[in-house]
């Protein structure tokens, strides 16, 4: 069944710089999808688009729908959002770096009224984190950039979502905490049922995680599918993956077999 779903939508900045152009995807629930492409590709102005932070930065879906559980979300502020089942997790993490784990994690929970149920969600992050239980007293501002992201999940997941939206999780970390964050997102999909919705430049490290992947280039969808199946696709092995020798580095950048991908 379908949980997310974005039909043909159009997001635009200034109401003149169109980042994205007529993408349609599809989440299903519990399912776990990523988004890939280049930077600057529009991976986060979709993402953005659906948790309703796009007009923070002068952005706007211009046509097309964003339905989630069957209901119309375009018409809905962020925090309504976030109550209906939806929660983003930024690029860059965004702790409160003055403020320990523990408060962060306190921080997040304002749609809970009873404190029972946010120190039992504190035990569940602290179990699925140990990292943040051994440095629940430290300033977040003083965690390494691995323990910062594991914190910024563990906010977000404060909310208790349907779906979780990650923005490129793996940026600046090291290839060991990389494997350790994306464990830790297959637990939280397995375990909990929640559906994860993954922005990543890092293809290789995402389709181990996501089943199904869309490529995003120049704000459009020019190739999805099962991730086993654009994995062994030439193309993406060139462009993404590393693969191929003797690749031609000048036509990928420029991207000249989108034809091919389009058609």
């Amino acid at each position: 069944m379908t949980l997310l779903e974005l039909n043909n939508i159009e997001v635009a900045y200034d109401g003149v710089f169109h980042a994205v152009k007529g993408v349609s995807i599809n989440v299903p629930e519990c399912g776990m999808v990523a988004l890939l492409g280049s930077n600057g590709a529009g991976k986060s102005s979709i993402l953005k688009s659906i948790s309703g932070l796009l007009t923070a930065e002068r952005g706007k879906v211009n046509t097309g729908s964003i339905r989630f559980e069957g209901k119309d979300m375009l018409a809905l502020p962020p925090p309504e959002r976030v109550r209906a089942g939806i929660v983003h997790v930024l690029e860059g993490r965004h702790v409160f770096g003055q403020l320990t784990p523990r408060e962060n994690l306190v921080a997040a929970t304002s749609m809970h009224r009873d404190r029972r149920s946010v120190s039992r969600l504190i035990d569940q992050m602290f179990t699925l984190f140990p990292r943040l239980a051994e440095r629940a007293n430290a300033r977040a501002g003083f965690l390494s950039g691995g323990e910062q992201q594991m914190l910024a999940i563990a906010r977000a997941l404060m909310t208790e979502p349907k779906l979780l939206m990650l923005d490129e999780p793996s940026l600046g970390l090291a290839p060991f905490l990389v494997d350790e964050i994306f464990d830790i997102v297959r637990r939280i999909n397995a375990e909990s049922g929640v559906a994860i919705l993954l922005v990543e430049q890092n293809a290789i490290a995402a389709m181990d995680v996501v089943e199904t992947a869309y490529l995003i280039e120049q704000g459009r969808v020019v190739m999805e599918g099962p991730s086993e199946v654009l994995r062994s696709n030439p193309d993406i092995e060139q462009a993404y993956l590393g693969g191929g020798g003797g690749v031609d580095y000048h036509a990928v950048k420029h991207y000249r077999r989108r034809r091919r991908w389009l058609a």
